[in-house]
């Protein structure tokens, strides 16, 4: 198990372009493993390779419940093909932005084309909470975050002091 360190705000690394894989190495194998051990280890639902250092298009996911058995799901090259009109709200967190949530208005669902762990090119439909996991996570791979949502001076104060966590049933931690 290789739990990486996370790459938080400040860091300049997270604004950058992510990079297309040509194929999927052992290399990138590893990597996709230390991304799952790292983004279970923090209790997250999503982790992008950038978030962790490395400008790769690579995402690991895993949007089960507690009670439920694990699903990991990794993406690399993922690119949203389709998106409905219709919107969800959901209280994002960032593994990048420790104790910050913010509320955030996405498609409620999407369409998905990525290459698998074994370099197959795929399809999936998202909706709900792995739609809204799977489009924030593609925004790292652009070097967007979540307080990129905010206006500036909330942005800025978010980046100068991070907010209390509360509890809240409809928070996301991605």
């Amino acid at each position: 198990m290789t739990v990486k360190k996370l790459i938080t705000v400040p860091n300049e690394i997270l604004r950058k372009k992510s990079q297309n894989l040509e194929k999927v190495s052992n290399d990138e194998k590893k990597l996709v493993n230390d991304l799952f051990d790292t983004m279970y280890h923090h209790k997250g639902i999503g982790l992008a390779a950038i978030q962790v250092g490395i400008p790769k298009k690579i995402i690991v996911m895993d949007v089960s419940q507690k009670e439920e058995k694990k699903n990991p799901l990794c993406f690399i090259n993922p690119v949203i093909k389709k998106i409905s009109s219709q919107k969800s709200k959901y209280e994002e967190g960032c593994l990048s932005i420790p104790n910050t949530f913010i509320e955030i208005e996405r498609p409620k669902a999407c369409i998905v084309e990525y290459i698998d762990i074994h370099g197959k090119k795929k399809s999936m439909e998202c909706d709900g909470l792995l739609s809204t996991c799977i489009q924030h996570e593609i925004n790292h791979l652009d070097g967007k975050l979540i307080i990129d949502f905010l206006s500036k001076l909330k942005k800025d104060l978010i980046i100068k002091k991070l907010s209390k966590t509360k509890q809240n049933k409809d928070r996301i931690l991605v």
